[in-house]
């Protein structure tokens, strides 16, 4: 089996998990592949280390992102486009998309015997028309609409399936996937939803209404949200990639082309898992 590890080395202890984890895999008579910057990090296993990074997803049998979920959650994304299974061993604080915390990498025989499961994960897409083209990004987690450190409130107008269908003001929007609905929508407020459903979630950031509400809205919806502001709105996607939005530009939510096929290695139920990861959080 030929498996791609892809570590977030900024991680406190992540070399030295990535370490244990080459090591378990080389036991378990699997090749071990890493992309080649990583080679002065590991120079001492018989690791294949690749000069192409896409060319290195594409050939690969499974991916492995070593460390909390925005490094699982960006590895995510390069496996989901090559159609690629990918397992996330927790090495951050919460880890609510990691198949594997650091206690458990005896489960690793499970992935390489191939007897492992796998958690489709529905993306959405937020695409922006521009005057030289629409420029599409996809999301595990959430897109986020927000005003800049010194911009006053939002004014939203939202539409679904192009019939207006609610105005907010408020610092901000998330469109969420079931996966992201334990993330940022769910400090905002929003539901828990199980991540096997394909729908999106709406969740306004800080409203200035009593009676504004979450919305979730069927994976099938075409949203589009508009934001007017006096400066700065952005769009962030799962907390990495940020874009400037101009006033009165025209946002599009779907669900995305993409999915996420995340690898199971034990039978926790999702709801064991999120009581588990929200009483780490409050101790």
């Amino acid at each position: 089996m030929k498996i791609v590890l892809l570590p977030n080395l900024t991680k406190q202890d992540a070399a030295l998990h990535t370490g244990r984890i080459t090591q378990k895999l080389l036991d378990l008579k699997a090749e071990v592949w890493m992309h080649i910057p990583m080679k002065k990090e590991f120079p001492f296993f018989p690791i294949h280390f690749w000069t192409d990074f896409d060319e290195m997803i594409a050939n690969c049998d499974a991916v492995i992102a070593v460390g909390g979920d925005g490094t699982i959650i960006h590895a995510a994304k390069h496996a989901a486009h090559a159609q690629k299974p990918i397992l996330g061993v927790n090495v951050g604080r919460l880890g609510f998309v990691a198949g594997l915390e650091t206690n458990e990498l005896d489960l690793l025989k499970i992935l390489v015997s191939g007897n492992y499961s796998v958690d489709n994960r529905m993306m959405i897409s937020a695409t922006v028309g521009r005057p030289d083209g629409n420029i599409t990004y996809h999301a595990l987690n959430d897109a986020v609409i927000s005003r800049g450190a010194l911009s006053r409130i939002l004014d939203f107008e939202v539409s679904l399936n192009e019939d207006t269908i609610c105005r907010y003001r408020a610092d901000g929007l998330i469109l969420s996937t079931p996966t992201g609905s334990t993330a940022y929508s769910l400090s905002a407020g929003g539901p828990v939803v199980d991540p096997s459903m394909e729908c999106m979630i709406l969740t306004p950031i800080c409203p200035h209404s009593l009676l504004t509400r979450p919305v979730v809205f069927n994976a099938n919806s075409l949203i589009c949200a508009k934001a007017d502001c006096g400066s700065e709105i952005y769009l962030t996607l799962d907390g990495a990639t940020s874009v400037r939005i101009e006033s009165g530009e025209s946002i599009y939510f779907s669900k995305s082309r993409l999915s996420v096929q995340l690898i199971q290695l034990h039978h926790k139920g999702f709801y064991q898992v999120v009581n588990e990861k929200l009483t780490e959080r409050r101790n």
